[in-house]
Order: structure tokens, then sequence, then C-alpha cells
């Protein structure tokens, strides 16, 4: 496994770590997640990601029985979660947002699910138009300094919002977010690249990036189609498929196509030739990892070792100009 700092923190996470969404609480069993997480650990992995809004707060239990039940030194893992959706069904008005009781109240119902006495890393998992970014950053640094939370950050939020968050932080003499949690992959990379650029610098931003693999997108199980049992073809995750595919659903699936092509040219699985191309980027400081297999999960983190040439990662570029 590698290690990379988060930002300009001085954290390090390995480079490859493993979040819960759709899959815990909801797509398998205990079982089957306590396995993954052993084979997580085993392999190096020390950062594990979730949310309040996973399963309704049923990843975060799940993850919390698991990693007690193996018995994980705490002082050798880092542990997530985001709030913004609530962990109910249709929450009430102080059971999701970013006002700082929701804050407070999910960071704490948070910590009981996950059994542990602080989260490492807690994120605002999305912008909240209804509360003032001063509120919310204030709220973080009351949990921070009670010890609580030791770093915070956001969650697809603009670059300018994450500017407002860090004047009003540094005006306030108040703690700085750390770290951001955007979707990166080969479909999905303008934000990433081009929108937080000015923010790695200063305030020194890193970055946990989900999706590398576009939910299955790019390892080219979907060129042919979506099948009934597959994530895309859950009709509950009907959601999930017109975000992944997008609109026009066959030009995303003809770059695929060639991007699959290329891959088996160079004699690589594309899903670990996606990850490892997520890996490139110096300001990515993890790249999370989901797995509903642990067969599965340890495919993806041979992408450690994959080597390609920088002629076949033009090809690669190639694929999707």
């Amino acid at each position: 496994m590698q290690y990379r700092r988060l930002g300009h923190t001085g954290l390090k996470l390995s480079a490859l770590s493993f979040g819960a969404w759709v899959t815990f609480g909801d797509q398998i069993g205990r079982d089957e997640a306590r396995n993954l997480v052993a084979s997580a650990w085993d392999h190096g992995i020390n950062f594990f990601d979730n949310a309040e809004g996973y399963a309704r707060g049923r990843a975060e239990q799940v993850m919390g029985d698991v990693i007690a039940d193996l018995r994980l030194p705490r002082d050798g893992f880092c542990v997530s979660s985001k709030v913004f959706f609530g962990a109910v069904d249709d929450p009430r008005p102080t059971q999701h947002g970013l006002s700082r009781k929701h804050v407070t109240d999910a960071c704490h119902a948070a910590l009981r699910r996950l059994r542990v006495d602080y989260l490492d890393l807690y994120y605002c998992h999305r912008p909240d138009p209804d509360t003032p970014i001063a509120e919310t950053v204030l709220a973080m640094d009351t949990l921070i300094r009670q010890g609580k939370v030791l770093y915070w950050g956001t969650s697809e939020w603009s670059a300018a919002q994450i500017q407002e968050a860090v004047a009003i932080a540094r005006a306030g003499h108040l703690h700085l977010p750390s770290m951001e949690q955007p979707q990166y992959n080969l479909l999905h990379r303008e934000r990433v690249e081009r929108e937080y650029a000015p923010l790695y610098a200063d305030p020194g931003l890193g970055t946990t990036v989900w999706s590398p693999l576009a939910s299955g997108l790019l390892t080219g199980k979907y060129n042919a189609g979506v099948d009934a049992q597959s994530r895309l073809g859950q009709q509950q995750l009907g959601w999930l498929k017109e975000l992944v595919l997008g609109e026009p659903a066959a030009q995303r699936l003809d770059k695929v196509r060639r991007y699959t092509a290329v891959a088996a040219e160079l004699g690589c699985s594309p899903a670990q030739l996606a990850i490892a191309w997520c890996l490139r980027n110096p300001n990515v400081s993890s790249v999370i990892l989901g797995a509903s297999r642990v067969g599965q999960l340890e495919e993806n983190l041979g992408a450690l070792d994959l080597q390609v040439d920088a002629a076949g990662w033009e090809r690669v570029e190639a694929a999707f100009a």
C-alpha cells in the first residue's frame, strides 16, 4: 500500500481506501461486510469512508460493528462520516442540512453507530442553501475543539463555497476545511482538475475522491447493456443509472467501449487502469473503492502495481477525446 498526506495536513491516508456507499447495510450482509473490511485492512487500507445518509445510517452501524468485531486498533485506522441528507426517511427540518443543530446531532449519532469516540474526518455532504456557511464553519470548529472530530471538509461543494468557508474560518481564527470529497474518474474530471486547482496550494486542500469506476461503467460490464441484476439495473437505483449513463447515454458508452478496447490492448483490467489513472493525479489524497465481494476488492487493489508507459496513457486519454 502507498500512503499520501491529506492535503497540507499531517494525516497520511492509504492511497486506496474503502467506502460503504450503496453496499453496506443494504446490498450485502454483515458477514460479507466483515470479510471486506478485514481484507481491506490486511492489504494496508487505513481509511474507511461512510455517511449518515448511506442506507439511512445502517451502513455506519454495520461498519462500526465489524470494525469492533475485528478489533482493529483505533490508532491504526481512520473513519469518516458525512452530514447533510439525514439518517431517517422523510426527515423533519432539524434532521437534515448543515445547521449547527443537525451537524452536532449527526456527529453524535455517527459516533454511536460507528462505535468510536471521535471521527477522523467529517464532511459536509452537500452545500446547504438554507444555512449560512459561517454557521456550519463554527459548528465544525466547535466539534474539533471538543475532540469529537479531527479534520472537517466538504463534499461536492463549489470552489467558491469552499473559499468562502476558508475566509470565514481565517477571519474568526477557526479550523479551516482540510479536504473535499468529489467524484473523479475518466468521465468526470473537470471539477478536480480545473475548478479546485487554486485550492491545492492555498489552503492546501486534500481530496478523497469517489466513484473512480463511474459506478462500474468503466469496467466495461455495461458495454452490451444494463443487466437487471447489476447495480445500475436495480429499480431502487434508477437515479444512479441516470446519473452514470447521462445524456446521451450512447455517446458515453461509445467512449467506454473505446477505452475498454485500449485496456485490452495494453493487457490491463479496465477497472485497474481506471483506478491507476486517478492515482496519477498528485492532488488526489485517496481513491475510495467500493466492492460487494472480496475478490472484486482485491482485483481493484491491483491498480497499485499497474505499469503503463506514457504512450499507453496517451491512448487512454484519446479514447475520451
